[in-house]
């Protein structure tokens, strides 16, 4: 039974790789209408990628995203995924920029959660006795709402 399984999967696996590498466009000598077929590919960057390619082919996929404006690692990434290619090489994460990027999504994580906690503590005024500053909630004095004894005599007092 597990033998089988492995069978199957292995033969699904075979021809999902053969049906991706049939599928697959190369950047140099795709058509504007086959660059558009990409996910992610509209008619604004398929104008800027003929473009550039008009003044020499695109060596691998760095000079890809280097000469055209508006596509980055991560457009690449999933253009590659859709099925598109430099020079029939699919994009490979530069080594660098796997640690760049969990380095840069830890910070954000990081700034995110200051920034919220910084928001929570101006919503709530702290105590001196927590050490931290802030203000006591003032009290009012007692009678605040009523008018004072004078402006009452000034309120009964009515024009003859």
């Amino acid at each position: 039974m597990i033998r089988q399984f492995f069978t199957a999967m292995l033969t699904a696996l075979a021809l999902s790789t053969s049906w991706v590498a049939a599928a697959a466009t190369d950047v140099n000598q795709a058509s504007v209408a086959e660059l558009e077929a990409i996910k992610g590919i509209g008619p604004v960057l398929s104008g800027k990628i003929s473009g550039a390619r008009q003044q020499a082919p695109f060596k691998d996929w760095a000079d890809l995203v280097d000469r055209v404006s508006g596509l980055g690692p991560s457009h690449a990434r999933r253009f590659s995924e859709a099925g598109l290619t430099v020079a029939g090489k699919t994009y490979a994460v530069p080594a660098g920029a796997k640690a760049a990027d969990a380095t840069a999504a830890r910070d954000k994580r990081r700034d995110t959660r200051a920034a919220k906690d910084m928001s929570a503590n101006k919503a709530e005024p702290r105590s001196p006795k927590h050490g931290r500053g802030g203000s006591q909630p003032t009290q009012s004095p007692a009678g605040a709402g009523q008018p004072a004894a004078r402006d009452k005599a000034a309120l009964s007092v009515s024009p003859s």
